[in-house]
């Protein structure tokens, strides 16, 4: 039985990590997983859970590949020895931090860079073969900041709504090629990626007007409720990838949980932008338990 080549970027920890070994250890054994890495170093946990779920031999391999470089990015699709990849999943992102107004243009630009450019660069490798196979599918890790704005996330945000453009114009343009491209849009998930959220290095909110520091410091308190009563276990989201890339006829969206709807909905309902504005505003900036805020906002 053809296996079906599965390419993840992003792997040394979170979804990545998960999603890797879930496929590796299905027990249909019907995917070869490749787990990239911008440094191989960092591959450890990968092999440790990969271990503790019985992976058999030959369902995973690791291989280096950094988003940023595109000789990176070919010299890894280089390396996959069945000469093609059937699903391509673009994961590898990087997050920012705080007011607008502290961070350095090299931090803006590196979450760009890593987040927008990157996913280009990947897909400016994988997608000529797909395209020339008329097969494949494209699942890229989508999040709640690219479908609508969250505080002290501007560029996070910015970097994650141009991910909506890019694979929604993508997946118009790719129908008569057989090839799918797929978001899977996230809310808080349990993972490393959180707690490696840059704010900016050198960062000084001294220097940041008063009132602008009390709301982000009201802002994080009420980010980590969120990620502490709501964050999902990435186990759960990987499940998600598995069904998009199981589904027969595959949509463009898919959601790893339904607690993101109602303002994904109240967005669009409001065309003005108001409503969603004053909604998020309350519900950002309250010292309401978010389980309280769910059911009253």
């Amino acid at each position: 039985m053809d296996r079906t080549v599965v390419l993840i970027t992003g792997c040394s920890s979170g979804i990545g990590l998960h999603l890797a070994t879930r496929l590796a250890s299905d027990p249909s054994r019907s995917f070869k997983v490749y787990a990239t890495f911008r440094d191989l170093s960092t591959q450890g946990p990968l092999w440790e859970a990969a271990e503790s779920r019985g992976c058999p031999p030959g369902s995973l391999e690791t291989l280096q590949l950094d988003v940023q470089d595109a000789d990176s990015v070919a010299a890894a699709r280089a390396r996959v020895t069945e000469g093609c990849v059937d699903v391509l999943v673009c994961n590898a992102g990087r997050g920012l931090l705080g007011p607008l107004e502290v961070h350095s243009a090299d931090a803006v630009g590196s979450v760009l860079d890593v987040n927008l450019v990157g996913t280009v660069r990947v897909l400016q490798a994988f997608l000529p073969d797909m395209k020339r196979r008329h097969s494949g599918r494209i699942l890229v890790t989508g999040s709640m900041g690219g479908l609508m704005g969250i505080p002290f996330n501007d560029v996070y945000c910015a970097s994650k709504f141009a991910i909506e453009g890019l694979c929604e114009s993508l997946a118009i343009q790719l129908l008569p090629f057989g090839v799918h491209v797929s978001l899977i849009e996230c809310g808080p998930v349990r993972t490393a990626f959180q707690e490696k959220f840059q704010m900016g290095r050198g960062v000084v909110l001294d220097n940041v007007d008063a009132q602008t520091r009390n709301l982000f410091s009201q802002y994080l308190r009420h980010s980590k409720q969120v990620f502490r009563e709501q964050g999902q276990d990435p186990e759960e989201v990987a499940e998600v990838f598995l069904t998009a890339m199981r589904d027969p006829r595959p949509a463009l969206r898919y959601f790893s949980s339904e607690g993101i709807l109602p303002l994904v909905r109240l967005r669009l309902s409001d065309p003005s932008g108001c409503s969603y504005v004053a909604a998020m505003h309350r519900i950002g900036f309250s010292d309401k338990p978010a389980h309280a805020r769910s059911h009253n906002s």
